[in-house]
């Protein structure tokens, strides 16, 4: 193998990982959740879907944005976030570990509010 050849190889073996590198709330979620919450715009208790929304407690959820704009899910008090996840994405699961009901809010439109009901 010549050092042209050994060039070549370490560019594609580079490409490669940087290719796996990264991730962000606002881009597709590469792990699936065991629930997923529709964000479906400003219209208060109609925002998320569905809502309420009930799962078990070590249970995931993620939220995929069904609208045009980017919006959050943010419990109230604190707690989880998923960041803003931009139209057409899916944010990262998060772990729901205790049992109870968590209201939550979107940031950006604070008028957006759902609950998760963990069993």
């Amino acid at each position: 193998m010549n050092c042209r050849s050994v060039y070549v190889s370490i560019i594609f073996a580079a490409a490669g990982l940087a290719a796996g590198c990264g991730s962000s709330s606002s881009s597709p979620s590469s792990t699936t959740a065991d629930v997923t919450i529709q964000m479906l715009g400003d219209r208060g208790n109609q925002s998320y879907s569905p809502n309420p929304t009930t799962m078990r407690a070590g249970q995931t959820v993620a939220w995929h944005n069904g609208d045009t704009t980017a919006h959050t899910s943010t419990k109230d008090g604190g707690g989880f976030d998923t960041g803003s996840v931009n139209a057409g994405a899916t944010s990262s699961p998060i772990a729901m570990s205790t049992a109870g009901t968590f209201t939550y809010h979107c940031t950006i439109h604070p008028g957006m509010v759902g609950t998760v009901v963990v069993q």
